[in-house]
């Protein structure tokens, strides 16, 4: 697996403080971008939660995904919990180390009482002793939450920091940008009360074992979900049902319980699991498989494939504006590019790290994730293996079938009704559930335009 170190910088541990006034959670950031360009340790907001506890609990619960690992469990390692300003709310995201879960706090207008919140995405810091002093926090005494320097140390910031190193694997930085390519595609599938929730919530697993190997599903019925050993009309998948042990962190303060998935068509796929809090959102997006992190779904390569995305996403992103909401509808108009152009142009910035997807208001949003994310495309192997096949004159087009040789073997390509389907391996097992494989990835390239070697077509 490839991986890099990733350096974080922090002015001083976060810290939980108590004072004369209250309660000050000072969170630490690091190396982040805000509307002014690259700031080491960018500022977001200063004021008071809503509701402290429940803040805490699902900033721990963020915490516990960036610390987990689901699947092939090892010694935990984990990145600092990524945090976005978008002007009317603050955003906490998480990924679990075997890139399988999804996790995103959403701090709402509603939960913070103090002055307009910030733009820019960065690190923040939070360490061992802060998440047992948020753990030890009861009852809702006022709560003061600095999020960056506080004003007067912004002068000593040339002093000495506090430096973390953590492994970042390049599957890490890919699975950011297929979990919203994969929540686009998701709908409401299901509501529970609060009362239902920590019933259903409760009565998972929060182990593996046996009993929870492979998919599993349920389904609404009145108001709960029952469990079906099929994926019936209206299922939900729920693969891995001790991944969604997080939410056990918030589950006294739950108002409801959304769930969301796409259409079934009989094999395994994701879901999303929010849980409403007073002022805030908890979502964790699970893979389609415990075994299977996001890293591997293959639906980014179509956009990353095209010169025209790589333009129009240019484009697009001086649009963002740190938007919490971006319709593409919009988009289109003020670029002058199609709907499904601008679609496009988002699943190629949303691999850079600039835009995600908010299931609650079915919309895309803006951040700027604090790390080189260009590697995410640089490595991907799909993409890397179709330009290197590309390169070598190895696909052939003849009408709607193309062949292409790959290790001394011969695929058949063919297109029907605008799919691509192949004759290896790779799309036996899959059926194009993951992505186009490398062979009929380079086809696309081909037809749409990308240089042949020797210059044949």
């Amino acid at each position: 697996m490839t991986r890099s170190l990733q350096a974080l910088a922090y002015a001083r541990p976060s810290a939980l403080e108590s004072s004369s006034a209250g309660q000050l959670l000072g969170l630490e950031t690091s190396g982040g971008r805000t509307p002014r360009g690259s700031e080491r340790h960018p500022r977001f907001f200063s004021g008071f939660l809503t509701s402290p506890s429940v803040a805490a609990r699902g900033l721990l619960a963020v915490a516990d995904v960036a610390s987990a690992r689901y699947y092939q469990r090892a010694l935990p390692s984990s990145l600092d919990p990524v945090v976005t300003g978008n002007g009317d709310r603050l955003r906490f995201e998480s990924f679990s180390g075997c890139c399988g879960v999804y996790a995103r706090l959403d701090v709402l207008r509603e939960g913070l009482d103090g002055a307009e919140t910030g733009h820019g995405t960065t690190n923040v810091d939070v360490n061992h002793p802060l998440r047992e002093a948020l753990s030890r926090m009861t009852g809702d005494d006022p709560l003061h939450l600095r999020v960056g320097p506080e004003e007067l140390a912004v002068t000593t910031l040339d002093g000495p920091v506090v430096e973390k190193k953590v492994p970042l694997p390049d599957r890490w930085l890919r699975g950011f940008a297929e979990a919203q390519v994969v929540c686009a595609g998701f709908d409401l599938r299901a509501e529970l009360s609060a009362s239902e929730a920590v019933r259903f919530l409760r009565s998972l697993p929060r182990t593996s074992g046996n009993a929870s190997r492979g998919a599993r599903w349920v389904v609404p019925a009145g108001r709960t979900l029952r469990p079906t050993t099929r994926p019936v009309a209206g299922a939900v998948c729920l693969p891995g049902p001790e991944r969604l042990v997080a939410l056990q962190r918030v589950l006294r303060h739950a108002t409801s319980l959304r769930v969301y998935g796409p259409v079934v068509d009989g094999a395994a796929t994701a879901s999303a699991w929010e849980v409403v809090l007073p002022g805030m959102r908890l979502t964790l997006t699970l893979s389609p498989e415990a075994a299977r992190g996001f890293s591997g779904e293959g639906g980014v390569l179509d956009a990353l494939a095209t010169d025209d995305a790589a333009a129009d996403a240019e484009l697009v992103s001086v649009l963002l504006a740190w938007e919490p909401r971006i319709d593409p509808a919009d988009l289109a108009e003020q670029s002058g590019l199609t709907a499904e152009r601008v679609r496009s142009a988002l699943t190629r910035l949303g691999t850079a790290g600039q835009v995600g997807y908010d299931l609650a208001d079915a919309a895309y949003f803006h951040r700027e994730l604090p790390y080189d994310a260009d590697r995410a495309e640089r490595h991907n192997p799909r993409l890397v293996a179709a330009r290197r096949l590309v390169g070598s004159g190895a696909v052939v087009l003849d009408g709607d079938m193309a062949a292409v040789t790959s290790e001394e073997r011969r695929y058949q390509v063919r297109e029907k009704n605008g799919m691509l389907s192949c004759t290896c391996r790779w799309w036996a097992d899959h059926r194009g559930r993951r992505g186009p494989c490398k062979h009929a990835l380079a086809v696309r390239m081909v037809r749409r335009g990308a240089p042949v070697a020797g210059g044949a077509r």
